[in-house]
């Protein structure tokens, strides 16, 4: 079957109770993809939880629980056509560990809504999804201002909102004057699908319409086939199926791939038998596209998530050590040399030691401000160099920026987010 629309990936994150789950379930529910009956089910369901209200939130907790039961292939997506795009809203919200799984979406998306609640405002975590979306290489993100309706529809609690979300995106690296602001309310249906009565003052689009305004994603299929492993699940009459997205190149039925690092950190080679998005078989798969796959040779033993498959001719590589520039968002006092956070890379979560603080970084201007600096503190960008505890498949920026960038965890929150710079490969 032929793709009629091209494929947008929209990411959708905010604070825990800004109401993200509901504004996707309203969309879906308002746009015709959720019926009436099982809304009605829904609600019923929500208020036998003593959660009246919740419905809408409970379209996407469904959708986990089939995830949690393995039954379906499609990671948990799900499809919104629009006049432009095939819509893929990616992971359902509310997710327990939410920021490790935010940073597996974000790199997955083309797009974001930051959803922020107009009676909280701007939260602590705002700034950090922020930094996520940035480091995940998330240019286009708009921001829904939800729970108009708690607030009055009042234009002015909508602005000072919109002020504060500006000054973050400022700091971050997004230019608030082009971004879009959307006032809505996801429980009442306020400009979620349909324009809103209850806003005359607002004359911007509604979230559906938002979509089509981002542009379409320049997808990097001339790079050679990655494919870094989101979930693997054992399917009956099928077998091992490996589901994430391609984050660059193209994917054929027939192909020779090699699984990086795999459990040895050498590599198990195998070749594509067949490729499934959104249930349907495809001959090809391309950058952008989530998809499942079945490879001839590949047992469950052999592949895991973090592991990436890539074109057999031209594989990534594992790395000895790599120097990186970071940036430090949040760190509770300073980084030194043996430092050993969390790194996660596409969809890889490894730990790895900073070695050496090169040089400080003007972030600006990228001069060098400082040679060998003792520790870094927040705010300021390094060049350093890491040795992965682990075994670690990375690209350089100039390589492939979609193997290029992560962001460093520790104990719970981001410290700090960076690009890969140069590589020294493993010796087998």
């Amino acid at each position: 079957m032929a793709k009629e629309k091209p494929n947008m990936n929209v990411v959708f994150v905010g604070h825990v109770d800004a109401g993200k789950s509901t504004i996707i379930g309203r969309l879906l529910f308002d746009s015709g993809i959720v019926s009436e009956q099982e809304m009605v089910k829904l609600r019923q369901e929500a208020e036998k939880h003593g959660k009246a209200g919740f419905e809408f939130a409970f379209v996407m907790d469904k959708i986990k629980e089939e995830r949690e039961r393995g039954v379906t292939i499609d990671l948990s997506y799900r499809k919104i056509l629009t006049q432009k795009y095939q819509v893929t809203i990616i992971d359902a919200p509310g997710h327990r560990d939410f920021v490790k799984n935010m940073i597996t979406g974000a790199s997955q998306a083309d797009a974001a809504f930051l959803v922020i609640s107009a009676v909280q405002g701007v939260e602590p975590q705002t700034i950090e999804h922020l930094w996520l979306l940035r480091t995940a290489g998330v240019k286009n993100v708009a921001v829904a201002i939800n729970k108009m309706d708690a607030v009055n529809y009042q234009e002015d609690r909508f602005n000072k909102v919109k002020e504060d979300v500006s000054k973050l995106l400022k700091s971050v690296g997004y230019n608030p004057e082009t971004t879009v602001f959307v006032a809505c309310s996801g429980l009442k249906g306020d400009n979620i699908v349909k324009k809103s009565e209850n806003l005359p003052w607002y004359k911007g689009p509604t979230i559906i319409e938002q979509f089509d305004q981002f542009p379409q994603p320049q997808l990097p299929t001339d790079l050679p086939l990655r494919m870094p492993v989101q979930d693997v699940y054992e399917i009956t009459g099928i077998g091992t199926v490996p589901t994430g997205k391609i984050v660059s190149g193209i994917m054929k039925v027939g192909q020779k791939v090699i699984i990086l690092p795999g459990r040895t950190g050498k590599g198990t080679e195998g070749e594509i038998k067949s490729i499934e998005m959104h249930h349907e078989s495809l001959q090809e798969a391309s950058a952008g596209d989530n998809v499942g796959v079945n490879i001839r040779g590949i047992g469950k033993k052999d592949i895991a998530r973090g592991d990436v498959i890539c074109d057999a001719s031209k594989p990534a590589v594992v790395a000895e050590e790599f120097i990186a520039t970071i940036t430090v968002i949040n760190h509770p006092t300073v980084i030194a040399v043996g430092y050993t956070p969390i790194f996660h890379v596409h969809t890889a979560q490894v730990p790895c030691r900073i070695v050496e603080l090169i040089e400080k970084i003007d972030p600006r201007t990228g001069e060098v401000v400082e040679k060998n600096p003792q520790f870094l503190r927040n705010g300021d960008s390094a060049r350093v160099k890491v040795v992965p505890q682990g075994n670690l498949c990375i690209e350089t920026m100039k390589d492939n920026p979609m193997m290029a960038r992560f962001s460093i965890r520790d104990a719970g929150s981001t410290v700090a987010a960076g690009v890969c710079n140069e590589i020294t490969k493993k010796k087998n």
